[in-house]
């Protein structure tokens, strides 16, 4: 099918450019969505009408979009979560909790704009896409912890497993001087009977 892009679509085109795309992605995304117009001579006329309103309210929403990006890169939001003791999460961190994490920092942010990579499913700090505009793309963090005090540690550099390999070595130090507290106390038994 034949449309007329209202806006600029990723992996897709400009507004104003004529493309054909599979029926089905046309009917359930593009056309509900208010994306793009099917491409037949009325259309085209109506939209060669309104060309130049919609490239100002373009821009203008490109650039309230931007004036928030600015303030929303590099952003890092706190998640907390339960999570096993290797750091595997019980279930998944969302792009519905992104978008709450980001609201609870004061930003408006729906769970539409946040893009993940792949699923959250341990703990950690994890980069996130933020879409605010066709052409405004910023980048947040989101510091997946089970506490506050660990996403601090998490924020100083340190991962859950860092933290764990070193509290299994603190351990196994304190088991090792044990033993050998016992056996020069052992070996001082010992001497004392001969």
């Amino acid at each position: 099918m034949q449309v007329i892009l209202l806006q600029r679509v990723a992996k897709l085109g400009q507004m104003g450019e004529v493309v054909n795309v599979k029926d089905g992605y046309a009917r359930n995304y593009l056309l509900p969505q208010g994306k793009a117009l099917r491409a037949n001579a009325g259309n085209i006329q109506s939209f060669e009408a309104k060309k130049v309103q919609l490239e100002v309210a373009n821009l203008e929403t490109r650039k309230e979009a931007e004036t928030v990006g600015e303030k929303l890169d590099g952003q890092v939001f706190l998640v907390i979560r339960s999570a096993s003791d290797s750091g595997a999460l019980y279930g998944s961190v969302t792009t519905r909790d992104a978008a709450e994490a980001a609201i609870e920092g004061g930003f408006t942010v729906n769970r539409g704009q946040i893009v993940l990579d792949r699923p959250i499913k341990d703990l950690g700090v994890h980069t996130v896409s933020v879409v605010l505009h066709p052409e405004v793309v910023v980048k947040i963090k989101l510091n997946v912890a089970r506490s506050a005090e660990e996403a601090e540690l998490q924020a100083s550099g340190k991962s859950i497993q860092e933290l764990a390999a070193e509290a299994e070595a603190e351990a196994d130090f304190e088991i090792a001087n044990l033993f050998d507290e016992m056996g020069a106390a052992q070996d001082g038994q010992d001497l004392g009977r001969d």
